[in-house]
């Protein structure tokens, strides 16, 4: 058997599948949770599956710590990414003669893991939707609502366009920081700290953005990462604006910011963790657990007068269903918490409420959201006014000469050129760079499952056409990518370019000395 037969429609297709499920004759497909395209024949989707299953299976002998990555094939590249234990994602993707579709496989896979973490924001692990519906109607039903609405964005006419060589200077799953002096990050502070204290003695959490760049968090990193992801896709002034692009900046100059810390686990399964803190049983849970909530709806969002952004989540099916307040699962935090949504000019505010903590459901949240205009109001327009002043605008962060993409692993943080600047980069640059990344991603994978307790440096320049560069370093964790054209035709123009980058705007992380 070949490595699947096309798929219908757009030559991409999406699976979602549990490895506990199916295993008796005649039972394989109730394994499938999901699968796009949706008229896809049933006995093609069978096929899809029962490869990949056969491919995990087989890497499994020879690597059962290391899980498969990708498999590719003369014709189509399959992505796989175990999202929780024996479930799996797999995006199969078509390969063509057009230079177009020349993809990373690394960034194919953050596609799969960005789905993965939203869902379980808003639903829960996949595994504990099993459990309480055995018969896996209710997990199907979430995923097929929650992924159709999540691929709405990758679609380009009729098909899905994923992210190509195009994209090369991009990081998905990081999160982009505005910088910001010591004064204006005390005002932030100020107003932190009133937004925690909306609900008394119970402390609220939140993140403060400004466009598309987050200014402060109080929620651990994976949660921050997951919430500022969804912030940016949907809730910004510019998402709500159905203008989906988003920049990238570069730290240049003094900033303060809440500091990202290192996520920790405590060995148990997020499963458990979430039936351990899914104690809220307002009639608004419910109606999310139980209803076709859907998060992902542009058309769902809407900027009251009252400055909160209302979220009609509820399926249109639902005749008669007031707005509800969102509950949202935060695994590293391990609680769960009702989302509101404030907007004032280019600041976006989300207010985070334990639901534990709300007796009286929407009743409660109607007095938070009073008590933060009473309280908050002057300092977030103050805030607003003071980021505004300083902003320079999309390319406030260009530096003349480079192309560039900064990645801190660890903080998961990336600082990148604004893309209008990427675009002018030559299309044998761009795929240079794709090139060098996909090698990087194979030797970083590689020394990982060699000594995965330390982060090995290496840097590699290679020349292009026209007198172009395209770098990579590597040093203790953070990631350089570069790409520099009408440059010198020496190695010594590449690395000197690299050191006087690192040293002025990377405080020297990636200079040799």
């Amino acid at each position: 058997m070949g490595l699947s037969a096309g798929a219908a429609g757009d030559g991409a297709q999406l699976c979602v599948f549990d490895l506990r499920r199916g295993q008796q004759e005649g039972q394989e497909l109730d394994k499938i949770l999901f699968f796009h395209p949706a008229d896809c024949p049933i006995l093609l989707q069978l096929s899809v599956i029962g490869l990949c299953e056969g491919i995990v299976t087989f890497t499994r002998i020879f690597s059962p710590e290391e899980d498969c990555e990708v498999i590719e094939s003369e014709k189509r590249s399959h992505v796989f990414y175990q999202a929780e234990p024996d479930i799996w994602m797999v995006l199969v993707v078509e390969k063509t003669k057009d230079n177009e579709s020349t993809w990373r496989c690394g960034a194919l896979q953050g596609i799969l893991k960005e789905a993965h973490s939203l869902f379980t924001m808003f639903h829960g692990p996949i595994r504990s939707l099993l459990d309480r519906q055995p018969s896996a109607e209710l997990a199907r039903g979430h995923l097929r609502t929650f992924l159709t609405d999540y691929l709405s964005d990758f679609y380009v006419g009729k098909k899905l366009q994923f992210p190509t060589y195009r994209d090369s200077l991009k990081e998905r799953g990081t999160i982009q920081m505005l910088t910001v002096p010591r004064e204006v990050a005390l005002e932030v502070q100020s107003l932190t700290t009133v937004l925690g204290s909306c609900l008394g003695n119970v402390t609220c959490q939140s993140l403060v953005l400004f466009e598309d760049l987050l200014v402060s968090t109080t929620l651990p990193p994976d949660d921050t990462l997951n919430l500022y992801t969804y912030a940016v896709l949907r809730l910004t002034p510019r998402a709500l604006s159905s203008n989906a692009s988003s920049w990238s900046y570069l730290r240049k100059g003094t900033y303060v910011s809440a500091g990202l810390t290192s996520s920790s686990s405590n060995g148990t399964t997020a499963g458990e963790r979430y039936h351990s803190r899914s104690r809220d049983t307002s009639p608004d849970g419910q109606n999310q657990m139980h209803h076709n909530f859907r998060p992902l709806l542009r058309e769902k969002l809407s900027k009251g007068k009252d400055g909160f952004v209302a979220a009609d989540f509820a399926a249109t099916e639902v005749r008669g269903v007031v707005p509800l307040t969102p509950i949202l699962w935060f695994q590293q935090a391990e609680e769960r918490m009702y989302l509101c949504i404030y907007q004032h000019k280019s600041l976006t505010i989300l207010l985070l409420i334990p639901a534990s903590s709300l007796i009286n459901g929407e009743e409660g949240i109607a007095h938070v959201k009073k008590q933060m205009l009473e309280n908050a109001s002057q300092k977030i327009v103050t805030v607003e006014q003071k980021l505004t002043r300083r902003w320079g605008g999309e390319n406030a962060y260009h530096v003349s000469g480079y192309r560039y993409l900064l990645v801190d692993p660890d903080r998961r943080v990336s600082r990148a050129s604004p893309s209008g600047k990427v675009t002018t980069l030559a299309k044998d640059s761009l795929l240079a760079l794709n090139r060098l990344r996909q090698e990087v991603d194979l030797k970083k994978s590689r020394f990982r499952r060699s000594d995965p307790c330390h982060d090995k440096d290496f840097e590699v320049c290679i020349r292009t056409k026209n007198n172009a560069w395209v770098i990579a370093k590597i040093t203790r964790g953070r990631e350089l990518y570069m790409a520099l054209e009408k440059g010198g035709e020496t190695l010594l123009y590449a690395s000197t370019a690299v050191e006087k980058f690192s040293n002025r705007y990377c405080e020297g992380a990636f200079s040799t000395d």
